[in-house]
């Protein structure tokens, strides 16, 4: 980008600048120090005449003083040029590594701009389509009105559903320091996700299997909530209709885990390393229902669980469902 290579430039003129000032410094010491030390040995020397070649040694000397202050003076030169060439190419390539983090998070900070308009342009496309076919109606009825009204609404549904995500996910994203911490147990974590999606799973038959035991680590329990129903939820998602859904809570060696176990159609192997990406969503064309999300959900998960310094991890076969673990330290 235009801007980051301007700011690079300036960056390095600045180095360099900085650089070319210290070794000026340097070699003005350098030569005050050298000529000095020269002087004084020549005058030594030339004291040791005590006839009529002392005036001759003199102007010879000095003949000589001068010609070593010269080549100094040139020596000095030729290694600030030196300097000043190999800082150049130095100080371009160590402002571009300074400002690299920078530019990555701006094109990060872009893409998620673009990402978010996007999914925010489908639902805002459908509701004005429908307006304008609408109107364009001159045989209206109350009955179609009341249709158009549900229709809408569902969109503005979508749209609220998306606000609340992004806000959500930036919030967990910049690591919010102001989370209270305190002893949680995630049996109780796992089952107010469950109680929140009950009628959800109802909705497609599922039946939700719960093995919570008692467990306690030490976090913030509504966002442990949050992310223990994104798991529950993504799950429910991608889950047959009549299937089941397998909630754990136990405690394996010196980590608390929670696990959710689908039998849906579960993740391709390539596709797995980018489950967590924000906007992601994995190829749903083997479900036969529409699968509705944003592909945030598993990125606010990770997040939470970053913050919490749990590890969160997937393991699915495509066809025969997934199964997401996040391990607590305790």
């Amino acid at each position: 980008m235009r801007e980051f290579i301007n700011a690079r430039l300036k960056l390095t003129f600045w180095y360099v600048l900085i650089i070319m000032l210290v070794t000026s410094l340097f070699s003005a010491v350098i030569y005050k120090a050298l000529t000095f030390e020269i002087g004084r040995g020549l005058r030594m020397q030339a004291l040791r005449y005590v006839h009529r070649e002392y005036i001759v040694s003199i102007e010879e000397d000095d003949n000589l003083f001068q010609e070593i202050k010269r080549r100094i003076i040139f020596n000095l030169i030729l290694v600030n040029a030196g300097v000043l060439t190999v800082s150049g190419f130095a100080a371009y390539f160590l402002a571009g590594r300074t400002l690299a983090p920078i530019e990555a998070a701006m094109d990060e900070q872009k893409r998620f701009v673009a990402d978010a308009s996007h999914e925010l342009r489908t639902p805002l496309t459908a509701l004005k389509t429908e307006i304008e076919v609408f109107l364009r109606d001159k045989k209206l009825d109350l009955k179609e009105s009341k249709k158009l009204l549900q229709s809408n609404l569902e969109e503005v549904d979508k749209m609220q559903s998306l606000s609340n995500y992004l806000l959500s996910f930036l919030k967990y994203e910049d690591g919010i320091k102001k989370l209270e911490f305190e002893e949680v147990d995630l049996a109780q974590v796992a089952g107010k996700a469950i109680e929140k999606l009950t009628k959800l799973a109802k909705g497609k038959n599922i039946a939700i299997e719960k093995d919570l035991r008692e467990v306690i680590v030490n976090g913030n329990s509504i966002s442990l909530v949050e992310l223990a129903t994104i798991l529950l939820d993504n799950a429910i998602k991608y889950s047959h209709n009549g299937s089941k859904i397998k909630v754990i809570t136990e405690k394996i060696g010196k980590h608390g885990v929670v696990s959710v176990k689908d039998f849906g159609i579960g993740i391709k192997h390539s596709e797995i390393p980018f489950v967590f990406k924000r906007f992601y969503r994995a190829d749903s064309s083997r479900s036969k229902d529409k699968v509705d999300g944003y592909g945030l959900g598993l990125s606010i998960a990770k997040s939470i669980a970053d913050l919490h310094y749990a590890k969160i991890t997937v393991e699915s076969e495509t066809g025969k469902g997934s199964l997401f673990k996040v391990f607590f330290s305790t």
